[in-house]
């Protein structure tokens, strides 16, 4: 896998370089601005780039808007934003893209290397990756109104989140030692509970959930 990253903290640029090399990742740029991100990511077209959101100059969300653009510009080339805390609204916008190969992690995950390394792989092959914390938090607030969320039971949010985080049948089964035929049928009761069209596409699925519980978070905010 051949990456370019962006970050503007030296260390941690030079930091997850080192970690990515050592497990047999090409870097082909380390930078540590937006703009250098694009014209590095231009020149080697590489399989994955990986940012940090708030970049500078304004240290706002350049590195999200540079990882929009470069999903636009080559649709071919994975993206993957980190960041420090979560940030549910800036992960659903990544997410809301029409197509997979999108990512969204925060920093911590980086100590876990072979777990950070097979996230970043699973971008790069086109599917989506949203950080458990994150999923967590979503499925929290949306679990938090008298909704169908709150109905779910404790294993269908359990599945539920999975889904959102981008995890395939099998390894959701692996994951909560479930045979995958009884994952199969979490998600479909999980799919007629929120009335979602069943999808096998990785993406589709992951948006579909997310949009959701968006939408279910929003709802149990407003509530009086």
């Amino acid at each position: 896998m051949r990456v370019v990253i962006a970050e503007d903290e030296v260390l941690l640029r030079e930091g997850l370089a080192h970690v990515l090399e050592e497990d047999g990742v090409t870097v082909l740029a380390a930078v540590g601005t937006a703009v250098q991100l694009e014209r590095e990511v231009g020149r080697h077209l590489p399989d994955l780039a990986i940012t940090d959101i708030r970049m500078p100059p304004s240290h706002t969300d350049e590195g999200l808007v540079s990882a929009l653009r470069i999903r636009r510009s080559h649709p071919e080339i994975g993206v993957v934003v980190l960041s420090q805390h979560v940030q549910r609204r800036l992960a659903t916008e990544l997410v809301n893209q029409d197509s997979g190969g999108v990512g969204y992690l925060l920093k911590q995950r980086i100590a876990d290397v072979n777990t950070f390394t097979s996230s970043l792989r699973r971008v790069a092959e086109g599917g989506t990756v949203l950080d458990p914390e994150v999923v967590s938090v979503m499925v929290a607030r949306a679990s938090r109104g008298d909704g169908v969320i709150g109905a779910l039971t404790a294993r269908q949010r359990e599945v539920l989140g999975l889904m959102a985080e981008g995890r395939s049948n099998a390894a959701i089964a692996t994951q909560l030692f479930l045979s995958e035929k009884a994952v199969v049928q979490h998600t479909s009761n999980i799919y007629d509970a929120l009335g979602l069209p069943v999808d096998a596409d990785d993406h589709r699925r992951v948006l579909a959930v997310v949009r959701f519980l968006a939408a279910s978070a929003g709802t149990a905010r407003t509530r009086p």
